[in-house]
């Protein structure tokens, strides 16, 4: 049964690299439809999405060092600033990978530091680890490291890997992080069987591009 509150779980995700002005204003319009979370862009449609958005709850968020993770730690945070000075209130940054891998924690964790740095009381973070790439070991690591370094959420998958949000893995995350951060389902979530699973799993916000179907039972 989808929660009462299902809209301002959902981050409407709209990040294919062929996207339009015109679909991002529409995507837009379905949030303040639906009135949804935020709307989950990238970079370069930050400044146009929260055009869109002037004036409505809807939030918008964007995505940092997106999809690899493998961008510096400076240009992550050069990332966060700029996109939070164009009107993203929410960044999705993607871990560095490769150093969780090779157990350089340390880069890991200041990786992280970098972003939640420069977004500091300007904007929420969430930390994407891609699950599909870790062993239940290194995503419980992720989570952890992710909560020291001072996220706001951890989130599944970013959706250009070998795989996306499973229920195993949010319920993972959910008993790593505990109750005092959010974890965001992302990644095949594409229906409301989907969502509720997910939801029941442990996420807080989903992240997806069905978010209308989610909510007709589509």
């Amino acid at each position: 049964m989808l929660p009462n509150n299902i809209a301002q779980m959902i981050d409407h995700t709209l990040l294919k690299p062929d996207a339009t002005k015109e679909q991002i204003k529409a995507l837009c319009e379905d949030a303040k439809e639906y009135e949804f979370a935020s709307v989950c862009v990238n970079p370069v449609w930050v400044e146009a999405a929260a055009a869109f958005l002037n004036g409505t709850d809807v939030k918008v968020c964007t995505v940092i060092g997106f999809p690899l993770g493998a961008s510096t730690s400076d240009v992550k945070a050069f990332e966060t600033k700029d996109a939070i000075e164009k009107g993203a209130q929410e960044v999705d940054m993607v871990i560095n990978i490769g150093a969780l891998k090779s157990r350089d924690l340390d880069l890991v964790e200041k990786d992280i530091q970098a972003v939640t740095a420069a977004a500091k009381d300007k904007a929420l973070v969430k930390v994407i680890i891609e699950t599909c790439l870790l062993t239940d070991d290194e995503k419980q690591i992720a989570c952890e490291i992710s909560k020291q370094a001072g996220a706001d959420f951890v989130k599944t998958s970013t959706g250009f890997s070998t795989g996306g949000a499973t229920e195993q893995d949010v319920a993972l995350m959910r008993k790593t992080v505990g109750s005092q951060m959010g974890v965001k389902a992302s990644g095949g979530v594409r229906s409301q069987e989907d969502a509720v699973n997910m939801i029941n799993s442990g996420a807080t916000r989903i992240g997806t591009s069905s978010g209308a179907k989610i909510l007709e039972g589509n």
